[in-house]
């Protein structure tokens, strides 16, 4: 009984990693050949695994199953070397929603929610995790106009992240 409610317990955990914030919708009509290629971190919610960072991407291809290639990698300047974080993403419903679930330690995945992305040319997406403390601001190239980071602060906002807290790397 007490294995029984190890496996329920610990079910409902991964689950929860997989939600998105409330306020947050994933994109429609995505098409994964467009996002795949390099992205540069403009601006996130910093976590213990980004921590000092700068001159961060993220670098996204298809996988022999069908899934998608992560590749996460930023300069740690204290210490004068690049870090790296290779992982897997999967579609969490179908693959025109820009909702997928992502691992970087085997079987523990967390939500990667595409919610809002420039659906002319793909050229920036905001990114949200599992929760409001999870944020991104990704684009192809690596720096972009103050309209485009106003836009994101002000969206992000009213979504009810706090933009206070954001990070903007070095890209250079």
């Amino acid at each position: 009984m007490a294995r029984l409610a190890f496996v329920i317990v610990a079910a409902a955990s991964l689950s929860g990693c997989l939600g998105m914030p409330a306020s947050v919708q994933p994109v429609q009509e995505f098409d994964l050949s467009r996002y795949l290629g390099t992205w540069y971190e403009i601006a996130r919610l910093d976590h213990s695994f980004e921590e000092g960072l700068d001159r961060v991407t993220a670098v996204y291809s298809l996988r022999d199953d069908g899934g998608i290639n992560v590749v996460n990698r930023g300069f740690l300047s204290k210490d004068n070397i690049y870090k790296q974080a290779d992982g897997k993403a999967y579609f969490v419903n179908n693959s025109g929603e820009g909702y997928l679930k992502v691992s970087f330690f085997g079987p523990f995945y967390a939500s990667y929610v595409i919610f809002e992305l420039d659906q002319d040319d793909y050229q920036y997406a905001f990114v949200s995790g599992p929760d409001n403390s999870f944020l991104w601001l990704l684009s192809r190239t690596p720096t972009v106009g103050q309209t485009l980071i106003d836009h994101f602060i002000a969206t992000s906002a009213s979504l009810g992240f706090d933009t206070d807290a954001l990070i903007f790397p070095v890209q250079k």
